[in-house]
């Protein structure tokens, strides 16, 4: 069936021709048509343009049923890119909620086995069948918030059996869920608790057993570490990328969160396609950054529950580089994966204009997961993953309005997920 989103008060984010991301000053520039139109054929975008320009007469076949949306009065974007989640857990975090709000902080919490050591002890008593209903449940909502693409990562197991078993997971996540998804093994995400005072021996197992049977059963797509103080050292990271890289996984770093830990320019140094938090980013770290080709991953969520300084996005885009925001969906430092939250959050939190937070979900979001040849704009050949709105003013009505739903559509894939 060829779908027709016709009388569309804005279309956001065209492209005829095809960018993999924006940077710096670019992340300004959004272009858009004004009273549109779009073609979906095959799950794909086929055409878009003015009304003016539309010739109804030529689409439809008795072959090919033709189904007309009137947007009349909406907008219609590319649906969400979220970069970077841990959507795989087995129980919500909200005991450590109320420490939180009592004044702990996340290492503290951490240091006395909370945090991801208590998720892990959780995964491990959980079976695939209960993770992929609870993963579904909460991929069914960020559906529903506008989201077409989701990265996931492992790193809740802290074994090798149980990190095969969040990969798994997810590997039928992508079998029975309509989202874009990609996998990612982090199983230097904490150090478990027998191995506090000999971290170097768990580094071991992760690259002589976990990494190995991973690329056996072909269940990531990316490796990834959680390379900050209290956690793994560069050395550890230089490691484990090193031992990833010799199996194909291309890596994603977990980078100063909590301090300048030396992640960025590690994960510079093997070419990661992107580093995830960057809290703590000075002059240094941006040289380096755009000397490269990582995309800077901004997570404003976990900033905002934990409390904690936000990136200096502002600086960074100011300097050239590309930005991407993503959710870090989880039970612990960011337990929601509502996208819109996070569009608003980067205007709010980082000073960034509508214009450089779409972008940043949409176009470098892709990026971030090694999609930008398929999503993240309106473009001919393009997966057909796309938000219709509610009626709304202006594109900037979606990061102002930051407490209300403003999608009333998603299509992905070509198909309508709701009515």
């Amino acid at each position: 069936m060829s779908i027709i989103i016709k009388n569309i008060k804005e279309l956001i984010q065209v492209e005829y021709q095809p960018r993999d991301k924006v940077s710096g000053v670019e992340m300004a520039e959004l272009l858009t048509v004004r009273d549109a139109y779009v073609l979906i054929k095959n799950g794909l975008i086929s055409d878009f343009g003015n009304m003016n320009t539309l010739d109804e007469s030529v689409y439809g076949t008795e072959n090919d049923e033709l189904m007309v949306i009137d947007a009349t009065g909406r907008m219609v974007l590319p649906a969400w890119c979220d970069s970077h989640t841990h959507i795989v857990f087995p129980a919500s975090r909200e005991i450590e909620y109320i420490d939180k709000i009592k004044g702990l902080s996340y290492e503290e919490i951490a240091k006395r086995g909370g945090g991801i050591l208590n998720s892990a002890r959780k995964m491990h008593e959980a079976s695939e069948e209960e993770l992929t209903e609870l993963a579904l449940a909460r991929l069914e909502e960020i559906i529903s918030f506008g989201t077409g693409a989701v990265e996931i990562k492992s790193g809740y197991g802290l074994n090798t059996e149980d990190e095969l078993k969040m990969l798994r997971v997810i590997k039928k996540l992508k079998e029975l869920s309509p989202l874009t998804i990609k996998s990612t093994f982090l199983g230097a995400h904490a150090i478990p608790a027998e191995y506090k005072n000999n971290p170097a021996l768990y580094v071991d197992i992760i690259i002589n057993e976990m990494i190995p049977q991973v690329a056996t059963e072909d269940i990531a797509d990316y490796i990834d570490i959680f390379c900050d103080r209290g956690f793994f050292s560069v050395e550890d990271t230089d490691r484990i990328l090193n031992a990833g890289m010799k199996y194909g996984l291309k890596p994603k770093i977990h980078a100063n969160e909590l301090d300048f830990s030396g992640g960025i320019q590690v994960g510079v140094k093997y070419n990661a396609l992107s580093v995830d938090h960057l809290e703590y980013t000075g002059d240094e770290e941006i040289k380096v950054l755009l000397a490269s080709d990582t995309m800077p991953t901004l997570l404003p969520g976990a900033s905002f529950f934990l409390g904690l300084i936000y990136a200096p996005a502002r600086k960074m885009i100011d300097a050239g580089l590309p930005i991407a925001m993503a959710s870090d969906y989880n039970p612990g430092s960011s337990p929601s994966g509502n996208m819109q939250f996070i569009l608003s959050l980067g205007c709010i939190a980082y000073k960034m204009l509508p214009e450089e937070a779409i972008n940043a979900v949409t176009i470098n979001g892709a990026y971030a997961m090694g999609l930008s040849d398929q999503l993240g704009s309106i473009a001919v050949g393009k997966k057909a993953n796309l938000i219709i709105t509610k009626e709304i003013p202006t594109y900037a009505f979606l990061p102002y309005a930051y407490g209300s739903n403003k999608v009333e559509k998603i299509i992905l894939n070509g198909e309508i997920m709701n009515n």
